[in-house]
């Protein structure tokens, strides 16, 4: 949610301030705006949509300035409207923000009293009011920052600019990730290290209650406790390459494409070349463990359900799941000997940072699996393991989702050897058919056209209906997720055996039902509730195996054959068909794919 960047350059900074926000549309956003210092003048610009309309205002009112903040806002407290769009700026200061002052209310009755007013609805004018509020009462920039911080209550990335200080930024976190760029006589501020990758690749990733005042000399940053706690300097590889469509229509497509590649990699970086599987330091004894507890939001909570299938069936693990901003306030107790394993693509997902946090003090031990190695979450684990999948762009998530699943299915093959519950052989065995997987990704890809072909049925549709029995239930609610996420189209899923405890009252033949059911153990019962569908009249895509297609394939209203996988890892297999479904309804209702109305990347605030 919502983009952060800054810069203290020696070139003039509206240009790269857009093109640094570019790199930050896949959080979402629905305004833009930038604000710069000018010979001391503090002025901005803003429009409401995409950063096109940004960019043709500047043509139209160019904003000079070689010191500057830019941002991209995701409502949420006011429409969106050039009025609420930031920066938002107070006499001497603009000012940006990612996340929610829960206390606004409070502080605007008080600076009302003060005889000072808004002009918008959002929280974060109140911010610069305040801070402005301390500069006309004689503090410094700092000094007035320092002050407006300590009566902030909520979740924060902020960046404050003023005017008459071309050589200053202030940039200070609460709950939502900021990350400060060193440059050769520059610096600059971003929400991660995507946006200032092509400016930038020494990073200095602040700390929970961190401020730190930013010159064109350095940073120099304090905690919350108002110390001096300098922050080490990170060397980041991001290749300018991985967040560009690469000849794709959209970054969701090229996403998908990307799967084979980066399963590949992170098959290499955790499989030995003697079939063990590598954990690095201090890795995990689940011999010694009597409960894992995964916690996680969206598309990685449905990551975790596959992964409680693996885990209990494997290594005889007992697993509970919780969405992550259910967990937090359910104040659950956690035994001992348990590990807390919390799953997010970006690490820095509000609800599950919280989680972990909650977690901290109860559980024996933090685990993550995350995208982004240096994330919070990441660095607030005992051990946090990467997926590999590279920066994923699209909204929807694709290759992170399949990552998720194999490092998981990976650590869930590790509890099964270490609790003795793997032999050696059995072990070997699984893990040979982990590295299948790349090849026979590759093969599914090739559906693609029948899956747009079939795709472009499922577009008339109001309604449709997922159903899944065992491994395949969280694949169903997942493809659901995805319907939704990116065409809007209404997408239930259900576990196949309770289709005749209510779901099957919807099902007639305008309601698509798509059936997710490899040959396996559990096959006949899922073809069982299938026919069931098909006597009422429903139209029902099955995605199957040949032999599936072979055994069941009569009558369907459309089959999508894939590749014979082993069934414990069917899962990541059937995800390509969901995503590839999703993708080209969505084409065909000609919505935004990468950046689907009302959704962001990244959720840094609840």
């Amino acid at each position: 949610m919502c983009g952060i960047v800054g810069i203290l350059g020696t070139h003039e900074v509206a240009p790269l301030l857009v093109e640094s926000l570019k790199r930050l549309e896949y959080r979402g956003y629905d305004s833009a705006g930038i604000a710069t210092v000018n010979d001391g003048h503090l002025d901005r610009r803003r429009a409401v949509g995409k950063l096109v309309n940004l960019s043709d205002l500047l043509v139209h009112e160019p904003l000079a300035g070689k010191a500057g903040i830019g941002h991209t806002r995701w409502a949420t407290h006011g429409a969106p409207a050039v009025r609420n769009a930031h920066p938002h700026r107070s006499g001497r200061v603009s000012v940006v923000h990612n996340g929610i002052i829960e206390n606004f209310r409070e502080l605007r009755a008080w600076l009302a009293e003060q005889g000072l007013s808004h002009e918008s609805d959002t929280d974060t004018e109140t911010v610069a009011i305040l801070a402005n509020h301390f500069l006309a009462e004689g503090a410094t920039p700092e000094e007035a920052v320092e002050l407006t911080l300590a009566r902030l209550h909520g979740a924060y990335a902020l960046l404050f600019l003023f005017e008459g200080q071309e050589d200053l930024m202030i940039a200070a976190r609460k709950g939502s990730p900021l990350a400060i760029g060193h440059g050769d006589g520059e610096m600059y501020v971003g929400s991660d290290a995507i946006a200032l990758a092509p400016l930038t690749s020494r990073i200095t990733y602040l700390e929970e209650g961190d401020w730190a005042v930013v010159t064109r000399a350095g940073a120099s940053i304090k905690d919350s406790a108002g110390r001096l706690a300098n922050r080490p300097a990170k060397t980041i590889q991001i290749d300018s390459a991985q967040v560009d469509k690469a000849g794709h229509r959209h970054f969701m497509a090229k996403e998908i494409a990307e799967q084979p590649s980066r399963l590949t990699g992170a098959l290499d970086h955790y499989v030995g070349e003697d079939g063990a599987i590598r954990l690095p330091g201090p890795g995990i004894d689940f011999s010694t463990m009597d409960r894992l507890t995964m916690v996680a939001c969206g598309t990685a909570s449905y990551a975790c359900y596959v992964a409680k299938y693996w885990f209990e069936q494997l290594a005889g693990l007992p697993v509970d799941i919780d969405v992550a901003s259910e967990f937090r306030y359910r104040e659950p107790p956690i035994p001992p000997r348990t590990t807390a394993l919390f799953v997010s693509q970006s690490g820095e997902t509000a609800d599950t940072l919280a989680a972990l946090r909650y977690c901290r003090d109860k559980a024996e031990r933090i685990v993550s699996v995350v995208n982004v190695a240096e994330s919070s979450i990441a660095r607030e684990s005992d051990l946090a393991l990467p997926i590999l999948a590279g920066p994923e762009i699209g909204v929807a998530s694709t290759k992170a989702f399949s990552c998720q699943l194999l490092v998981l299915g990976l650590l869930a093959l590790e509890a099964g050897r270490q609790r003795g519950r793997l032999d050696g052989a059995g072990f070997a065995e699984k893990v040979e058919a982990l590295r299948a997987l790349p090849g026979l990704i590759n093969h599914t890809l090739s559906l693609t056209e029948d899956a747009g072909r079939i795709a472009a049925q499922l577009a008339e549709a109001r309604d449709i209906l997922f159903l899944g029995r065992g491994r395949m239930f969280p694949l169903a609610l997942e493809g659901a997720l995805k319907l939704k996420e990116i065409s809007y189209i209404h997408a239930e899923a259900y576990a196949s055996g309770e289709l005749k405890h209510g779901p099957i009252a919807l099902v007639d033949k305008a309601v698509p039902v798509i059936v997710m059911a490899p040959h396996d153990e559990l096959f006949d019962k899922t073809v069982s509730n299938m026919q069931e569908v098909m006597a009422r009249g429903g139209p029902v895509l099955l995605i199957t195996d040949r032999d599936g297609a072979k055994a069941a394939g009569h009558g369907v209203w459309e089959t999508l054959v894939l590749p014979d996988v082993a069934p414990l890892w069917a899962p990541i297999l059937y995800a390509v068909p969901a995503q590839l479904l999703a993708y080209h309804t969505a084409i065909a209702k000609g919505t935004d794919v990468d950046q689907p109305r009302n959704l962001a990347k990244s959720v840094t605030v609840e």
